[in-house]
């Protein structure tokens, strides 16, 4: 439901998520803004200030009508039924417990389709759970889900269903994975969604010292592990600590993240903050972001004899979203074999990451990246604005010759493809190295790149710096659009620091 200027993102029994005056800012408002809300009574339950275009609603009633008042205009919108209301605590859960997975899991066994499972406020550790179709997991404001951190006798996920088909994933790779904290295997129709925390135990145990490794026969777990699901959604809350990637929905269909907030200890390894891999419409909107790797990371599956997520990631929407510190903002690949199609960036602000938008792949990856759209965003303090590189130095040959060559190899299936990049209306303060960087390969260009309004301002007492993790390129300072082997089909309204005379 929507009115002219404040958008129902979601709604379940007990909680809404709304996006106000998302087309006037980016993620913060440049002033507070007061809001009511009322029952069809008029009875007032609830009056906040909001500091961004991000409101999450809690304490609501099912299957009520609501009525949401704000300088910026007025809503009203029902929630949903529920079936049943469960609470962890009457399954034995306590507080002081130092495992309550069992208790967590006979609740989720009880509930019925359409019901919800509350955590109340309080520290409730856990070692993994496993939520099921047709239920919502709800967590109050102070709740806090806290992995245990142990690995000891922790279930392994196996590359594989019994029938074959992916199950667990490690940068794009079918292999064993521990179990996260949260997991949804072919769940349909999932909420999970409140004020409350989710934290991955990151700093627990020793899983930040083994980032690349696999022990005890497995690699390290996420936090929030979605495989073959359909129509999840992600609401409210706050996930932090992961143990590596933070978020994972991977083989998913119709999965919206709205009004989240991921945080990870700014140098814990591969902390990545939502990963979609092998999934197709997904909405990330009004995310919070700042983690110690890329904050989002959209992958598609990697060429590998022992196969992997067999499926592109499509049509993909990231708006109104923050993006701080981190490696990246929005990355693409560098796993991006089966294909990236059809991706949105809208109205977000990228703060302090190494780069903003990046793509990434190199021959042996294969596959297609298309239709990427990057529009209306700024980005402060980032070094390499915008990063197209076709000769990232992944894996342990790719600094190889076959890999770096900057002659023309023969083309096959193998050999990555990008086209069809849109860059509108961004506008960028402190960058370092470069505005844009693009390298295509000589056997095959990357293809109609649309730049039209692009303004850049560099920061000051910048050191020359590499643009891109790729051999043979020089450093640089304060450099406007380079390109090699990349086609241009429009070059428009740019400042006079974005051109440079390689173009």
């Amino acid at each position: 439901m929507t009115s002219q200027l404040i958008t129902l993102l979601t709604v379940s029994a007990r909680t809404a998520t709304l996006l106000i005056a998302p087309d006037r800012f980016l993620f913060a408002r440049d002033s507070v803004l007061d809001w009511r809300l009322s029952k069809s009574d008029g009875l007032v339950v609830a009056t906040g200030r909001l500091h961004s275009v991000v409101l999450n609603l809690g304490n609501l009633e099912p299957e009520s009508h609501y009525r949401l008042e704000t300088a910026d205009g007025a809503l009203t919108f029902a929630t949903a039924t529920e079936t049943a209301l469960l609470d962890i605590r009457d399954f034995g859960a306590k507080t002081g417990s130092e495992d309550n997975a069992r208790s967590i899991q006979s609740a989720i066994a009880a509930i019925p389709a359409g019901g919800i499972l509350r955590l109340p406020a309080g520290l409730w550790s856990s070692g993994p759970i496993f939520l099921k179709s047709e239920m919502t997991i709800l967590l109050e404001e102070g709740a806090i889900l806290a992995d245990t951190g142990s690995r000891q006798g922790r279930r392994v996920l196996p590359a594989r269903h019994a029938d074959g088909r992916v199950l667990g994933t490690w940068e794009g790779v079918a292999e064993p994975c521990f179990a996260s904290l949260v997991n949804a295997i072919d769940c349909d129709n999932l909420t999970i969604t409140g004020h409350g925390i989710i934290d991955g135990g990151g700093d627990r145990g020793d899983w930040w010292t083994w980032p690349k490794d696999t022990r005890d026969g497995a690699r390290r777990p996420r936090t929030i592990f979605l495989s073959g699901c359909r129509h999840v959604t992600l609401s409210g809350i706050t996930v932090r600590n992961s143990p590596s990637w933070t978020v994972h929905p991977v083989l998913c269909q119709h999965v919206l993240a709205a009004g989240l907030t991921i945080r990870n200890d700014p140098l814990s390894p591969n902390t990545d903050g939502l990963n979609p891999e092998s999934s197709s419409d997904i909405r990330l909107i009004g995310l919070d972001i700042s983690v110690g790797d890329d904050c989002i990371a959209i992958k598609a599956g990697k060429r590998d004899p022992r196969g992997g997520p067999d499926r592109p990631t499509q049509r993909v929407e990231i708006r109104n979203c923050l993006m701080q510190r981190g490696h990246g903002a929005v990355v693409m690949g560098s796993e991006m074999s089966r294909g990236i199609h059809d991706v949105s960036i809208s109205r977000c602000h990228f703060v302090g990451t190494d780069r903003g938008l990046r793509i990434k792949t190199r021959r042996g990856r294969g596959g297609a990246i298309s239709d990427i759209h990057l529009s209306h965003c700024r980005m402060d303090g980032v070094a390499t604005p915008i990063a197209v590189n076709a000769f990232y130095f992944c894996d342990a040959d790719g600094h190889s010759d076959y890999v770096q060559s900057r002659k023309p190899l023969p083309l096959s299936i193998e050999t990555p493809r990008i086209a069809n990049i849109t860059i509108r209306d961004v506008v960028i303060s402190g960058a370092e190295t470069a505005a844009a960087v693009f390298y295509g390969l000589p056997e095959c260009q990357i293809d109609a790149v649309s730049v039209d309004g692009l303004s850049v301002a560099y920061a000051e007492g910048a050191k020359p710096g590499l643009p891109e993790m790729a051999c043979h390129l020089p450093q640089m300072l304060h450099a406007g659009i380079i390109a090699e082997n990349t086609r241009f089909s429009l070059l428009a309204r740019l400042s006079p620091q974005s051109i440079h005379p390689s173009l």
